[in-house]
């Protein structure tokens, strides 16, 4: 093999949690959950978790801490509450949450949006971060919105043969300062 060639990396599934925050959905037809978890299942991915919470920050932190200290998830996905209305609380929820943003998604996803819906993007605050190692995702609740979350960023992030780099391959030091404390 030519030295300048790598080797084809492996697959490596990931488990996704996916949580809409939507005052009136229920998971039969919760059109936006689903097209997430169809997605993530047809790219090799498992589904971890599955929840509906209502658009009230204590709840939607609720479900989102259990997840961030459940060691089986390694992403949430939510979708739904990131507008400007006033039940829109998911950024209120779950940033605080966050020990590092990801600005940079925000950024991209406004990018990918923008060239479908123009300057209506302005409207939405996707958002994510990273909490006790596990990768926090915030999109809007339409299913093109999460369509154009998972199909222009997430899957290729959450694929760890994509190069130059990804979130697969930097997870195992995503919590090196939780390690550095407790050996203090």
């Amino acid at each position: 093999m030519p030295h300048h060639e790598q080797p084809q990396k492996p697959f490596i599934p990931l488990s996704i949690a996916v949580l809409t925050i939507s005052d009136s959905r229920s998971l039969a037809d919760d059109r936006s959950g689903t097209v997430l978890v169809d997605r993530l299942s047809t790219a090799g991915h498992k589904l971890a978790a599955r929840d509906i919470a209502t658009d009230d920050v204590e709840a939607i932190r609720a479900v989102v801490s259990d997840w961030i200290d459940d060691p089986g998830i390694d992403v949430i996905i939510t979708t739904g509450g990131t507008g400007f209305t006033g039940r829109d609380v998911t950024p209120e929820a779950i940033e605080p949450l966050f020990e590092k943003r990801m600005d940079g998604f925000s950024v991209v996803f406004h990018m990918l949006s923008y060239g479908k819906i123009g300057t209506s993007t302005v409207q939405s605050r996707a958002t994510a971060g990273v909490a006790n190692a596990t990768y926090i995702f915030c999109l809007p609740g339409s299913p093109g919105a999460c369509k154009d979350g998972w199909d222009g960023i997430l899957a290729a992030q959450l694929d760890y043969r994509t190069n130059p780099c990804n979130f697969v391959e930097i997870m195992p030091r995503l919590d090196e300062h939780l390690r550095r404390d407790k050996a203090r």
